[in-house]
């Protein structure tokens, strides 16, 4: 199984390469979309502020090539940052348009939050299971750090959300092959293991019936 990490510059690429090659995946780490389609998935990872972000996927040419991805059949996870950049904007900064391939907005934590970042251990609760998820543990903790968060959201897109200061956090949300986790799966212990290992199954399921059909045809 070959995923594709796209490394634009704004990562902290070391613990989520590690995490897919004791996954037994094979990863491919570039800036370069022409590399990057040889990839069976595509993580999108990212540490920072959203504009910057934004800015170097766009010189990269990497928007485009994100947003094609649907459209191939070619599923796309998107952690921490990685996930916010999926939505229509963000006002991190200033308003910035982002790659638009889920409904919602990114905004910042209002004021009165008990404390910004949201950072720590909060649990998952899951209103709707995944396609790419058979069953969840007992323990759902996963590691969290943002100031910003997914609003207006599309409710059929939000898998899953976590509790904090009043505020229902979309922690693991998606549409289509599009998957994204605001927390660091990587970094979650035993559950953010398991679920990317349920992600990574799903990735080589669906390319084994592909194969099949093609087979078949």
């Amino acid at each position: 199984m070959i995923i594709g990490i796209i490394d634009y510059g704004m990562g902290n690429l070391f613990s989520v390469e590690q995490a897919l090659k004791k996954l037994e995946c094979t990863v491919i780490l570039s800036d370069d979309p022409e590399i990057l389609g040889k990839a069976e998935a595509i993580l999108l990872p990212g540490v920072g502020a959203f504009p910057d972000a934004m800015e170097l996927l766009n010189e990269k040419g990497l928007s485009s090539f994100i947003q094609s991805l649907p459209e191939k059949n070619i599923p796309l996870l998107g952690i921490c940052l990685g996930m916010q950049l999926l939505y229509e904007d963000s006002t991190e900064g200033k308003l910035t348009q982002g790659l638009g391939l889920l409904k919602g907005h990114v905004r910042r934590f209002e004021k009165g939050t008990d404390r910004i970042p949201h950072m720590g251990w909060n649990r998952l609760e899951f209103s709707r299971m995944p396609y790419w998820l058979n069953d969840v543990q007992s323990d759902t903790h996963v590691y969290f750090v943002h100031s910003f968060l997914a609003v207006e959201t599309a409710p059929e897109e939000v898998w899953a959300t976590a509790s904090y200061s009043g505020v229902e956090v979309p922690g693991v949300v998606g549409s289509g092959w599009i998957t994204g986790m605001q927390f660091h799966p990587e970094k979650s212990g035993d559950f953010g293991h398991y679920l990317l290992e349920q992600w990574i199954a799903n990735v080589r399921r669906n390319q084994n019936e592909q194969v099949s059909n093609l087979s078949r045809d």
